[in-house]
Formats: structure tokens, sequence, C-alpha cells
């Protein structure tokens, strides 16, 4: 083989690479090749040869380790004119007839299209509404190579190959790097990211065109696709509209019995939770069946008398039964609490604001909602017979 490579190499005067056996399919350019050596038995080159260099690529000539001279689109003969610098560098005699050593090492310069990112873990922000949250996102992005020579010195270097493999995942760091520093200082609220993103990807370019510019290359499109909640959340935010949109104090009632009858489906081992969420739910479809009302509160169990905390910020309370924290609650729902012997002085409770669990009879708000109910009216003397 070597034999017939010094051979071929003497008859051999067309240097050009042809770009054959990319990949191909939607996702071709992720593998495709970037800088292509041309193969040359020794590296010697005859004075005459012939320089094809197609539309997209760019030829640069190498000389022991130094960028010699390049070459744009076009057909060259190869002579003392059009290689200045190369010949300064060798030293050549007059008349240039002799082959001289150099590589040709070929830049691709066409634009790469539908490059992917995407971040492997939530970025963490914090909401004005929602609070701390965790956001993924992905998109896509297209590369061209600005500067051939500067993409060989920084990062290709002697390599006879190299693909776009070898320099996407320090792309998609960059970009995924940058991009939580954009949504930490963002003013956008979450629910609102996906009416900025082509404001956001715009953005995101700017800050990164400095840095993949001393790679010598440059991003001609960066799209932000999406930008997600975690499933969890997601479903609580549904959740949530739908309760409003059903505007209906029944149906809300309903749906949360429901709810709780999910949970203590998906939890059989939590009887304490089932039975307080069961409870709730049926007694609030009853307590506030016939009598919702959009202009009025709902009515209160028999005895119960009015929420001591009326005309002030509704408050959420969470009940330790157990071993397992129940709730949030909301007023209505610890009145059916205490009617149900689920609520008593000595429960403890939680709402934001609180440091620690107190007992129900410290937290001044529900001294009138744990007094002793009335005793049983008097029963009527029997009248006697006559």
């Amino acid at each position: 083989m070597a034999i017939w490579e010094k051979v071929r190499s003497e008859f051999i005067d067309v240097i050009e690479w042809p770009e054959q056996g990319e990949s191909e399919g939607p996702d071709a350019d992720a593998g495709a090749t970037l800088v292509w050596r041309f193969p040359r038995q020794g590296n010697a080159i005859k004075m005459g040869a012939q320089l094809t260099v197609r539309p997209g690529q760019w030829a640069v000539f190498v000389n022991e380790g130094r960028i010699a001279d390049g070459f744009g689109p076009g057909r060259y003969v190869l002579e003392t004119r059009n290689l200045p610098f190369l010949t300064s560098l060798l030293s050549l005699p007059y008349g240039f007839e002799s082959p001289f050593k150099a590589e040709v090492v070929f830049v691709a310069t066409r634009q790469f299209t539908n490059l992917k990112w995407g971040t492997r873990h939530p970025v963490l922000v914090r909401d004005r509404e929602l609070g701390p949250v965790r956001l993924r996102g992905f998109g896509t992005y297209a590369l061209q190579v600005r500067d051939p020579a500067q993409l060989m010195r920084e990062v290709t270097g002697s390599q006879p190959h190299f693909n776009i493999e070898g320099i996407s995942e320090q792309l998609r760091n960059l970009i995924v790097t940058r991009l939580a520093d954009l949504l930490g200082e963002s003013e956008h609220p979450v629910l609102e990211l996906a009416a900025n993103y082509d404001e956001l990807a715009g953005e995101l370019g700017q800050r990164l065109a400095q840095e993949v510019e001393g790679y010598g290359l440059a991003f001609t499109s960066l799209l932000i696709e999406n930008l997600s909640l975690p499933p969890e959340v997601e479903a609580a935010l549904d959740r949530r509209n739908q309760i409003a949109l059903s505007g209906d104090l029944q149906a809300f009632t309903t749906y949360q019995a429901g709810i709780a009858m999910e949970k203590a489906a998906a939890n059989p081992g939590g009887e304490a939770a089932a039975g307080v969420g069961m409870g709730i739910g049926l007694a609030m479809a009853q307590r506030l069946a016939g009598t919702a009302a959009a202009s009025g509160p709902p009515a209160a169990a028999p005895g119960a008398g009015a929420w001591p905390g009326a005309g002030t910020p509704a408050r959420h309370y969470h009940l330790l039964a157990g071993q397992q924290q129940l709730g949030p609650y909301t007023a209505e729902q610890l009145l059916v609490l205490r009617d149900q012997g689920q609520l008593t002085a000595a429960s403890l409770l939680w709402h934001p604001g609180l440091e620690t669990w107190q007992r129900a009879a410290d937290l001044p708000e529900l001294a009138v909602l744990l007094q002793a109910p009335p005793p049983p009216p008097p029963i009527p003397p029997a009248v006697p017979e006559p």
C-alpha cells in the first residue's frame, strides 16, 4: 500500500475536498465534518498542481506548524504568485519547479443548521408569583466558521479530521450557562416567558457572540424552543386554573372532595389522612350545597358561629395528625374538622408566619372556634295526664 501511495502521488495534481460520506437526515449537521486534511504522501505537492475549493470551503496551507496561505472558493494553479508567503517560508530557488512540503487543510465555511442544545439539570430561578422554581430549556442553533485560521489555532490544532461533535459539547455548556444568568436577571414572570422567547434568544446570542468569536465561529441563529416547569408544578397550575374557571363554589367544593379522595386512594396506609380528606369533602359538599353564591360567605355549621378571623387576610392552616402533615385547610374546613372531632385544643397547627408548630389553643384567632359548644336545650317538664 505504501508503494502504491508513493506512485499515486507522482500523478495526482488535483487537490480538492469532495465532502463525500457525510451523514444524512434531519440531524446530519450534528456529525458533519468541520475540518479535513488532504491526504498526500509525505505532504509533497508539485508546483503547478491545481487546487479546487468548492463553495462553502476554505483551503489553508500549513508549513511546519505555521499557517502560510489561504484560498477561498475557486480554482487555482499553484505557483509563486499564488503562494507568496509560503514561497518566502520555504526559500525555494527561482523557478519554483520542484515539489514542496506543505499540508493542505480544508475548512467548511457553510452554515451548520439544526444543532441542538438543552439543559441537563434544571435551572433554579426565583419568580415573583411562584417563588423558587426549576426550569428546563432546549432549542436549536446554526453555526458558521468565520475565521478558519483562528479555528485551527484555538480548536482543531493538527487533527486531520474534526467534526461538529468535537465542539458542540463546549457550545452547549456555554449556552446553558449564559441562559441561567439571563433567566436570573430577567424581569419577565415565569408564566410569561413563552411570549418573550425571541427577545431572550436575541439577548442570549449577544452574550455568546464574543466567546464563540474566540474560536473563529459565529452563531448565525439561536432559538429557544421551550422553557418548561417541572410536571408537578404544571399540574398544580392546571388545577388552580380549573378551580378559577369553575366560577361556582359548589363545584369547587365537589372538586376538593374529589382531590381528597384521590390522595387517600394513592396513600392506602394513611388512614388518618383518608378519613380527614373524605370527611372534609363530604361535609363541605353537604354544608355548602345550595347555599353557594358569589356575593356571600358560606353558611357555618350549626353552633359554629361566625368565623373569628373574618375581615382579616385569609390563612391556610396545616394540621399534624399523628406523624402525618395534613392540609392546607381554610377556616371553613377547620370548622368541619372541629365538628368531626379531628381538631381539638391540643391539636398542633402551623400557618405561614409561624416559626414552629403551635397548639390550637395557643392561637388567638382560634379561641372562639375552640370554645365548648352550648349544652343541649332543657327538656320541658312532662305534663301529667288527666
